[in-house]
């Protein structure tokens, strides 16, 4: 299967490192013309440099930051052609409940859940008059299987799972799907900070303490390890091919088998 996005543009947010830089990297890797997303000018940059190294020929370009709808309006403003939206920022900071603010809930869904809502209301229209368009959200195993760490967090990728049903059924019977993608625990460089104290309390290389983590909060996973962003990526660039036409409303789980379940 050869996968060929030329003439559509992406637009990625939270993709100058981790997941969502390797979903942007996919996709100019297929022919997408990619935007890329992040907090600050330099991080963008890093990202866009990297990317057009990667792929000589891709055509890369960067926007401002989602964490409020003034940045998701100076996006829209910028980039006001859009055929594929990859709703990928996301924060996650392990809290116990009783210690998390207002504040911290109210942020939480600005950048997890308004982003994307926001995005794909100023998308969607362009994408369902063109009769093509696919829009993936990107939530969590965690959706599924609440960690008690991280509550917040969790509700907020739960929320996505409504919202990419919800626009799916919205789109019924045209050229534009909605998806969602969960992933498990993936070795991104945020992951890779939480660990960093664990791994050199005990010794481990930060791989080996992330196969820790996984066996020891995540038991019921098949692989046994955390995901790549590769791999996590992959699903993604499928999700939003010409190839998946017949997939939308769907939770394609990129877990490693920690959700339990044969559905």
């Amino acid at each position: 299967m050869k996968i060929d996005l030329s003439g559509k543009t992406a637009v990625v947010t939270g993709s100058t490192t981790g997941i969502g830089f390797a979903i942007a990297r996919g996709l100019a890797g297929c022919g997408a013309t990619v935007v890329v997303n992040g907090r600050t000018p330099v991080a963008v940059a890093r990202a866009v440099a990297a990317i057009t190294a990667a792929t000589p020929l891709a055509e890369v370009r960067g926007a401002a930051d989602l964490g409020t709808a003034t940045g998701c309006d100076a996006v829209v403003n910028a980039e006001p052609e859009c055929d594929i939206l990859v709703n990928n920022v996301g924060v996650f900071i392990p809290r116990d409940f009783f210690d998390i603010p207002d504040s911290e809930w109210t942020r939480f869904f600005e950048v997890n859940v308004m982003s994307g809502v926001r995005l794909s209301r100023a998308y969607m229209p362009a994408m369902l008059a063109r009769n093509w368009g696919r829009i993936v959200f990107l939530s969590s195993e965690s959706a599924l299987n609440i960690p008690v760490e991280m509550i917040h967090y969790g509700f907020t990728k739960t929320a996505v799972l409504s919202i990419s049903r919800g626009l799916a059924k919205r789109a019924a019977g045209t050229g534009v799907t909605v998806n969602a993608v969960l992933p498990g625990p993936t070795l991104s460089e945020g992951v890779e900070e939480m660990l960093r104290d664990a791994a050199q309390k005990s010794g481990q290389s930060i791989e080996q303490a992330a196969v820790a983590f996984v066996k020891a909060k995540r038991p019921s996973s098949i692989l046994q390890r955390p995901a790549t962003a590769e791999e996590v990526a992959n699903m993604v660039v499928y999700a939003v091919s010409p190839q998946a036409s017949a997939t939308t409303g769907a939770s394609l789980r990129v877990d490693g088998g920690v959700v339990d379940t044969i559905a």
